[in-house]
Parts: structure tokens; C-alpha cells; sequence
């Protein structure tokens, strides 16, 4: 599990416009569903395919498909507790697998190509934060937030270790016999700050990470981003390879 020792100060900072814009892609998956593995290779080829927007894929394995027959190695309780979040936000009768949720605002199925570049697009035109992270050392990152977009009150800031390629030989359940490839695999998913636009802008944290020994290899990559806590609407996200 990541442990976070966060030193938190809040002050005025000026950050760079990023040159693409940054659109986080959430995708609720599991080895055990049959219909996933179109859903995690159209999450591999959308930022290929989509060059002009800074695509950030998290892969989320859920767990309520481990009693029937494979249990998912990337699954958690704590991604299908997110996504029974994102279920009631958008008044779904129940979840699903695979779902694709594009920013914090926009649902769909997760093998949906045309629908999920339409979404993605559309995020991009929106207004977004200036969001940074900045690798201190070998342990420690810093955290920066600036220029929220008006109408946000309050926000959280999540910070998620992934893994940009992993790949799986599934032996039992429903995808039995298959070699799966997956993105953006969230290793690891925590709330690391609150922040209150009300009364400030721009936030800065530092943050010492402590990564599982197995996680170590060239893929692995930290995602930060910034969520309204009243919509869910991501407001400004980047990522950045250790």
C-alpha cells in the first residue's frame, strides 16, 4: 500500500499552460469479464490515436468478478466502491463492466471507440487547473495546483501509482486461455489533499512515496489529478514518469 507523509502549505504559485490538454480516463475492468479485454485495448490505443489531447488512462480493476473463476491480481474493493460512486452520480440503475468514465463526467461502455474520443474531445474544450508534478528525489514529488476554474468550491486531489503495461496469461473464468495486455493499471489510489477554492487558488504539497518493491520496473508512472468533490468532474490532472 503507498504511505504518504504529505507536508501541506498553501500559497500563491504561477504554473506553465500545458502545451495538450490533460483528460483523465478511468476504466472499470476485470480480468474475469469476457467483454473487458476490447475495452483494455481501446484504452491502450486512444492516446496513439488521439495526439492533440494529453490522454491519462487509469485502468481500475474491480473485485466483484474474483468469485467466478479468476481472481483478478489488479482487482480492489476500493475501485469498485469508486465506481458504485460514479453509479450514483450519474443515477445508474447499477454499474457495469467495462465502463469508461471520461473526466468525472461522462459514462459509457468502455468499447465504445467513436462515443469515448467524442467524450474525450469534448473534456479538452473545457476550462481546466493548471496542475504540476515534480519529482524532488528517488522518494519525494511535489504537488501543485493553480488557476481552478470558476464554479468550483471544493476539490480533491488524488494521487495514483500506475503501471503502463502489464500483461496477464488468464487461466480460469470467463477468459480462460487468453493473453491480456493492459494501461495505466492503478497500483495504488489515495486521496492525498482537500482544497478549498473558496478561499484559495493554488495549493502546493510535498509528498514522500514509498513504492512496493514489486511495482519497480521502467512502466511505472504517478497520475495526480484534481476532482470537484460535489460533481466528480476532474478539473485538471498531469502524470509523470519515475
Amino acid at each position: 500500500m503507498l504511505r504518504l507523509l504529505v507536508l501541506i502549505s498553501i500559497l500563491a504559485t504561477v504554473t506553465p499552460a500545458q502545451s495538450r490538454a490533460p483528460v483523465v480516463v478511468e476504466l472499470f475492468t476485470s480480468e474475469g469479464c469476457s467483454s473487458c479485454p476490447p475495452a483494455d485495448s481501446l484504452l491502450m490505443r486512444l492516446s496513439r490515436a488521439m495526439p492533440d489531447v494529453e490522454v491519462i488512462p487509469l485502468s481500475e480493476h474491480v473485485d466483484y468478478w474474483n468469485q467466478l473463476g479468476w481472481k483478478d491480481p489488479f482487482s480492489s474493493q476500493l475501485f469498485s466502491a469508486r465506481q458504485q460512486d460514479y453509479g450514483r452520480i450519474f443515477r445508474l440503475d447499477s454499474v457495469y463492466t467495462p465502463q469508461m468514465v471520461v473526466n468525472g463526467e461522462a459514462q459509457l461502455l468502455g468499447s465504445d471507440r467513436a462515443r469515448a474520443e467524442q467524450e474525450i474531445r469534448k473534456a479538452a474544450l473545457a476550462p481546466h487547473a493548471s496542475v504540476e508534478l515534480t519529482k524532488l528525489s528517488d522518494e519525494m514529488v511535489r504537488l501543485k495546483i493553480d488557476n481552478i476554474p470558476q464554479g468550483t468550491r471544493n476539490a480533491d486531489m488524488f494521487l495514483a501509482i500506475t503501471d503502463t503495461f502489464i500483461e496477464t496469461d488468464v487461466r480460469d473464468g470467463e477468459n480462460a486461455g487468453r493473453h491480456l495486455q493492459h494501461t495505466g493499471v492503478v497500483r495504488s489510489l489515495v486521496s492525498v489533499a482537500h482544497v478549498d477554492a473558496k478561499k484559495t487558488s493554488a495549493y502546493t504539497a510535498d509528498a514522500k512515496i514509498n513504492l512496493n518493491p514489486q511495482w519497480r520496473s521502467p512502466n511505472i508512472k504517478l497520475v495526480l489529478f484534481v476532482q470537484d468533490r460535489a460533481t466528480r468532474k476532474i478539473i485538471g490532472a498531469t502524470s509523470l514518469h519515475l
